[in-house]
């Protein structure tokens, strides 16, 4: 069974936002949209996004880390958030894996968001309809784009190229070789959801290399952990905190 995911490197986000704003852009003008915004330049702005990117500190200092963590619909193999729809309007496309909402038959309910356990569906305010991320379903078929550019939006606007997109099934895939060669890991996965999105791990890279240098030793003189070691000692919380809205 084909699986249609995204692998996103860690290493490489600078929190750019473009994926946020080139999401809005195609899916306000697709089948999505339109996606309301309410107040977008007050100080409490309010708006329907598929796309997010939250950033965060991380450590003490001085060995202080920024982390750019982007997060959209997980698109699970045994998504939660289908069985609880009371109109059927949430459901997992068999041909391609793919999360999608009948905007026909949503209701607006929101229990698909309380079953979520990555807070990554959005009621839009305006239609009263829930809307998520669908990998731009619309736009990767469409045979009438180049064959380059039938990947989804944020895929083509990221300019570090820190987003791979690909069946996860297939093993000769970028994002399979992604996920096998550089340890690419589930968010949560403890909720039994099997996420298709994966995340490949930041690595802790020293800028200078010298004997002296902060960027390899703590203050007590010990090797600094990577971030992925940081996680398993439960020093650094990533999963944690990078599902907080």
């Amino acid at each position: 069974m084909t699986q249609m995911a995204l692998v996103i490197d860690l290493n490489v986000c600078v929190g750019c936002h473009a994926c946020v704003t080139s999401c809005k852009e195609w899916n306000t003008s697709g089948e999505a949209g339109s996606l309301a915004d309410f107040r977008p330049y007050d100080a409490d702005p309010s708006g329907t996004f598929f796309n997010r990117v939250q950033t965060y500190e991380a450590g003490e200092f001085p060995l202080t880390d920024t982390i750019h963590f982007p997060k959209s619909c997980l698109h699970c193999e045994d998504p939660p958030c289908v069985p609880v729809c009371p109109t059927g309007a949430s459901y997992k496309r068999k041909e391609d894996g793919l999360v999608l909402v009948d905007y026909d038959r949503c209701i607006g309910c929101k229990y698909c968001a309380w079953a979520c356990p990555y807070g990554a569906r959005e009621i839009d305010e305006q239609r009263k309809e829930m809307t998520k991320c669908t990998l731009c379903a619309d736009r990767i078929y469409n045979e009438a784009l180049p064959e380059r550019d039938r990947k989804p939006a944020c895929v083509l606007a990221c300019p570090t190229s820190a987003r791979l997109f690909g069946d996860i099934h297939d093993p000769e895939s970028v994002v399979s070789k992604a996920i096998r060669e550089r340890g690419g890991y589930q968010l949560m996965p403890e909720w039994g959801t099997r996420p298709a999105n994966h995340y490949l791990p930041r690595q802790k890279v020293s800028a200078c290399g010298g004997e002296a240098c902060s960027c390899k030793t703590s203050p007590e003189g010990d090797e600094v952990a990577s971030v992925e070691t940081q996680v398993e000692r439960g020093e650094l919380h990533l999963a944690s905190i990078a599902t907080r809205v």
